[in-house]
């Protein structure tokens, strides 16, 4: 049944992270906010399961580490990624965008950040597909597992 939960949060996660970066992107574009107070205020506006990750963001890139905002997204990835139902290919692409963060104007930022959306509404799509898929199929599994060692057991 934890599997199955797998496969149906990682469609929960790819539609908030979406909606996420849209707001990240309209205020780092239109509201011309500092990347780090961006961050900040998407955290706080956000899904409870993906604010750790722009929230540890915006608290390295406020340390005075002399961190930058990708080495800054990498350490929040690397702690946030266990804690999700994100797979590899969700990782990698927001990866790619932590590499473009904070080291061009915002309409370059605007650009890698809708391309950074398109890419996770196609792997939403995917996603979706395989939750319909896999729910199911875990679900039975996991009932008749229990029925089996309940059957062996009696």
């Amino acid at each position: 049944m934890l599997v199955a939960r797998g496969y149906s949060l990682r469609p929960v996660e790819l539609r908030s992270l979406k909606s996420a970066l849209q707001m990240l992107e309209t205020e780092i574009t239109y509201a011309a906010t500092p990347l780090a107070e961006a961050l900040g205020l998407v955290a706080a506006r956000t899904d409870c399961r993906l604010a750790p990750l722009f929230e540890e963001t915006r608290k390295e890139l406020l340390s005075m580490s002399g961190c930058t905002a990708k080495e800054a997204w990498e350490k929040a990835l690397f702690k946030f990624y266990p804690r999700s139902s994100l797979i590899g290919c969700d990782i990698s692409i927001l990866r790619s965008l932590g590499g473009a963060l904070g080291i061009s104007d915002s309409s370059g930022q605007s650009k890698h950040l809708r391309l950074a959306m398109e890419q996770i509404g196609a792997e939403l799509e995917k996603a979706e597909v395989s939750a319909l898929q896999h729910v199911k199929l875990w679900n039975y599994l996991g009932f008749l597992g229990g029925l089996v060692i309940v059957l062996i057991f009696y």
